[in-house]
């Protein structure tokens, strides 16, 4: 009789989740690549922006602690941006082919606009510059007046006046955003990061803040549940502060545990109590997902949180009614290998702007 390993369980369960999943979530599936995109002039139109990966690898760890690689098929990685727009949030029409839209080095790109009307995209990586050895991990900062043309504004070492208690700097700052406090009138940057020799292990979200993006505010711990934590959203709604995030743990011991979930405060500094999901003891969307963005549902009441299932190539959305219950969508389509989107409104004039700048070849 065969002996199942860790590694080997953990195998199985990807590929059930993967055979489990809505076969019609990404393009690299069998979604179409569309040519064309309508544009109503009365209506708002939706942005994502994204880069492009198939992980090479898959990081298992056995029952002794050790970190095992299993290879993946046909690996790629385009750390560019991408652009796809959408009417109704759940079938994406990539631009300019789903080649990049710059040339610049772009990861996990968070891309919004400002209440000063300056689109900022944060990128996770791509921030030399910086004497690493003196302040850290950097995140790259980067801002456009019309989503064509953008500009390096520079290398942000939001972590160089933090050390463990060893005296080390942070070893990476992943999958930054910004929130804007209207409270304040500052802005609000956090993003995850772990003094490990893996981004993943015992990572936390950190937070600084922010008036005129030249001076920041120390980093301080954002949220730091019982377990590691990366790629943290933030939603203000009536009142209420969701933050969507993934909880990173798997493995022999803990079982795999990669996948989003959702905590909420009155208080947008927190603390923030974790909400109880319906699936995998907490969570809200299935295994193994990660980057979530979330927006208001285009075409009915209610809300889309999208997610990419990192592992499998594939990219999934779920609806909720509430923020809070969540239900898988089948009928969506999205670019090929797409990875870690943000989704933005846009105006009819931005999105026809777009199409013109960067239209698909017939």
């Amino acid at each position: 009789m065969m002996k199942l390993t860790p590694v080997f369980i953990g195998l199985i369960f990807c590929i059930g989740s993967a055979l489990a999943q809505p076969k019609n979530g990404l393009g690299s599936q069998g979604a179409p690549v569309q040519e064309s995109f309508k544009i109503d002039e009365t209506k708002n139109v939706w942005m994502l922006t994204y880069f492009r990966q198939r992980y090479p690898t898959r990081i298992e760890i056995d029952a002794k602690g050790n970190t095992v690689e299993v290879p993946l098929p046909n690996p790629m990685l385009i750390n560019k941006l991408h652009i796809a727009l959408s009417n109704d949030g759940r079938h994406w029409t990539p631009l300019n082919d789903n080649k990049p839209v710059w040339e610049q080095h772009v990861r996990d790109p968070y891309v919004r606009k400002g209440p000063d009307g300056l689109w900022r995209m944060l990128s996770t990586g791509g921030g030399s510059g910086n004497d690493r050895q003196k302040v850290g991990p950097s995140c790259l900062y980067m801002t456009s007046r019309d989503l064509v043309h953008w500009q390096v504004e520079g290398a942000l070492p939001l972590m160089k006046d933090v050390r463990d208690e060893t005296g080390a700097l942070a070893r990476n700052i992943w999958a930054p955003e910004w929130f804007y406090d209207e409270k304040t009138a500052e802005y609000v940057l956090f993003w995850s990061s772990s003094f490990k020799d893996a981004g993943w292990k015992e990572s936390r979200l950190w937070a600084c803040r922010t008036r005129d993006w030249q001076s920041f505010t120390a980093a301080q711990v954002f949220f730091a549940p019982p377990y590691s934590v990366i790629d943290g959203t933030l939603l203000a709604d009536k009142g209420t502060y969701y933050l969507f995030h993934k909880e990173e743990e798997f493995g022999a011991k803990t079982g795999e545990r990669r996948a989003i979930r959702v905590a909420t405060s009155k208080s947008l500094e927190g603390p923030y109590t974790l909400i109880e999901g319906p699936l995998n003891k907490g969570q809200i969307v299935p295994v193994i997902t990660e980057g979530p963005t979330v927006i208001k549902d285009p075409i009915k009441p209610g809300w889309l949180l999208l997610y990419d299932y990192c592992m499998t190539d594939r990219f999934g959305a779920s609806y909720s009614p509430d923020l809070i219950h969540w239900s898988v969508k089948e009928d969506v389509h999205f670019p090929p290998e797409a990875r870690h989107g943000c989704i933005s409104l846009l105006t009819a004039e931005e999105a026809k702007e777009l199409l013109k700048t960067y239209a698909n070849k017939p």
